[in-house]
């Protein structure tokens, strides 16, 4: 089975035959014990550190379908290296971009989006609502900017609602993880702790949703609620909102409330908080084992990974948009 690697430190990636060789490099130049990864093992790489590689290596990571992470030292997604597309589809293109271009249709598919994360987030606040939080004020809120939000008439509107519920939904966060404040929400650079987290793990989400269109048909620069920019995948961000409260809220709400993290997982500064490597190991350690869950599918009825769950939204659009099924957003029912 494939799975992902994670390169923390600075070093030299090559190609050895039909493995990848890994050679980390200190601070001061100094070579340390090389690994060997294998190439049919290999699902893609996310780069923490500095990476030194040639041409060929990338030629190779392209022809085995790997595609390559980058984030800087704040932590920051930066880019991806994505090999050439292998499921090109003239007509699932053509009707990506006519959904796109024609502003009832992109409302309809924009809509859906917050649709989604709305119920996703309130999903969570009821549950801990549930055990002895007080959110009622929060959850009434999002389900009347939920309301009103269907009354929106362009997808700027719609952001902006948008951005009304994630407001009221980050402001119960203090509540969930009574150990650690959260304040206001802060991103470049994050002010502490919890925003910290929420900066790495959205970064995270974010990548698994390109990965997971990559292999599909669809374009991930066409988008319906982000507009599209000349250098990002945008269609990546619309599908990150669905599942932004299911696999990275979820998973900061766990790592804090059971100790998991704690004040020594993080590096702070005068005006920004950062997770150290020990703190990035123990969350994308979680946050593999996150994805590797599975659940029963009420629709497929029969088990599928919180991973697969993101492809499955892919399929779903895609339907959508050939006209073959109206598309409905993931929402958790757990």
């Amino acid at each position: 089975m494939k799975k992902s690697y994670y390169l923390f430190n600075p070093g030299r990636l090559s190609r050895k035959d039909n493995t990848l060789k890994f050679v980390p490099i200190d601070k001061d130049g100094n070579e340390g014990q090389v690994k060997y990864l294998p190439i049919e093992g290999i699902k893609n790489l996310y780069c923490f550190g500095a990476l030194d590689a040639n041409s060929a290596m990338y030629n190779f990571l392209g022809k085995s379908q790997i595609s390559v992470h980058f984030f800087d030292y704040y932590e920051h997604y930066t880019g991806s290296f994505m090999p050439k597309d292998y499921l090109l589809s003239g007509k699932v293109l053509i009707e990506q971009t006519k959904n796109y271009t024609r502003p009832k249709l992109r409302m309809g598919i924009a809509q859906k989006f917050i649709e989604g994360a709305a119920a996703n987030m309130l999903r969570n606040l009821k549950y801990y609502q549930g055990r002895g939080r007080d959110l009622s004020l929060h959850i009434t809120q999002i389900e009347n900017y939920s309301n009103e939000m269907k009354e929106a008439k362009t997808v700027s509107e719609l952001m902006g609602w948008e951005g009304n519920i994630r407001q009221v939904y980050y402001k119960a966060f203090d509540k969930i993880i009574p150990n650690f404040e959260m304040g206001n929400r802060t991103k470049r650079p994050p002010s502490n702790e919890v925003n910290a987290l929420i900066s790495f793990g959205n970064m995270m989400c974010y990548t698994l949703c390109l990965d997971q269109i990559y292999h599909t048909q669809l374009n991930p620069t066409i988008s319906f609620l982000h507009e599209p920019g000349y250098r990002r995948y945008s269609l990546a961000l619309d599908l990150a909102e669905i599942f932004k409260p299911i696999l990275v809220d979820r998973l900061i709400f766990s790592l804090l409330n059971k100790n998991i993290l704690s004040e020594k997982d993080f590096d702070k500064k005068l005006n920004y908080c950062l997770l150290n490597e020990s703190g990035r190991k123990k969350v994308l350690r979680d946050w593999e084992d996150r994805l590797n869950q599975t659940i029963k599918h009420r629709k497929l009825n029969k088990d599928v990974s919180y991973k697969h769950l993101v492809k499955l939204e892919v399929y779903k659009l895609i339907k959508h948009i050939m006209k073959i099924e109206e598309y409905q957003p993931f929402k958790a029912w757990w």
